[in-house]
């Protein structure tokens, strides 16, 4: 029982990793990134072919992940530069599906749809059943981390401009703001932490495939950042807890139903998740945590 509640529990910072790094962008500058699934897979392969093609170690990897995942955000925006807004959730789309694509169909580089199997993990032969507990409180620092950063860079005078951005770019541009340049770069941190929060993945389930990195799991962050408070750090960690909590409750709860075949079981599951993330949004439509704006400082 200890194992499989470290298990959620690791899952569920991977997650938050991932609800940070859209918050960023969706909550703090307003683009909305419906390729999140991409950028993470990007981060998991990237480490994994370092770490069991190239030898490398297990921080390398995590390094790459970080490297590439921030990278690709770079050209995904710099791609979008003369479209309207809405055309970055669709380029986003198109990427995450080209990515998944290629993992499955690139067999001589992703092992096709059979996955990459044998990713090492920290320590695993010599902590045996502890690595779980282990690799927690690794993925919690990680976690730790990127969240004091993502807060620090929401209360600074950077964060008030892509709230501003959000708000109305042209305003912000007319205010004398470079709306490409802030949009830039909190597009790629937010690709690099969605990259390193992949990576983290992998080494921690040894294994991944194309079909691990389906659309779902952006559905999956959009509801627990809106949830939990879009613009809020803090929101976005607790929403990715509420869905992950979700998702595995209702998991057992559907078992018991009687006379249901597998199918009808996973999509009853959806139907109950979507009717309890909309009851929260019922009675919380900021969000559990709500979005925060601190006044800024008065000239001295």
């Amino acid at each position: 029982m200890l194992s499989y509640l470290l298990f959620i529990a690791t899952v569920g910072g991977i997650y938050g990793l991932l609800a940070l790094s859209l918050n960023l962008i969706w909550g703090g500058a307003g683009m909305v990134n419906l390729g999140l699934a991409g950028f993470f897979a990007l981060g998991a392969y990237s480490s994994a072919l370092l770490t069991t093609v190239g030898q490398a170690s297990i921080a390398a990897g995590w390094l790459l992940a970080f490297v590439v995942g921030g990278l690709a955000g770079l050209v995904v925006t710099l791609s979008t530069t003369r479209l309207r807004e809405d055309y970055l959730a669709i380029v986003t789309l198109g990427f995450a599906e080209a990515v998944r694509l290629i993992a499955a169909n690139e067999i001589w580089l992703t092992r096709g749809t059979d996955g990459i199997s044998g990713i090492p993990g920290p320590w695993r032969r010599a902590l045996g059943p502890d690595f779980n507990a282990v690799y927690f409180l690794i993925v919690l620092a990680a976690l730790l981390a990127i969240f004091f950063v993502t807060r620090r860079i929401d209360r600074s005078p950077y964060g008030r401009v892509l709230r501003a951005i959000r708000e109305d770019a042209q305003v912000a541009q007319v205010a004398g703001k470079p709306v490409l340049r802030f949009k830039t770069e909190a597009f790629m941190l937010s690709a690099a932490i969605a990259g390193l929060a992949g990576a983290l993945y992998g080494h921690f389930t040894s294994y991944i495939a194309p079909d691990m990195f389906l659309p779902l799991i952006t559905v999956y962050i959009f509801l627990a950042v809106a949830s939990g408070g879009r613009g809020r750090p803090a929101g976005a960690l607790v929403g990715a807890y509420v869905v992950m909590a979700l998702l595995e409750s209702f998991r057992f709860l559907v078992d018991w139903i009687p006379s249901v075949s597998a199918v009808q079981r996973a999509a009853l599951k959806e139907l109950l998740i979507a009717a309890a993330l909309i009851v929260v949004l019922r009675l919380k439509p900021a969000g559990i945590l709500p979005e925060r704006v601190p006044p800024a400082p008065r000239p001295s």
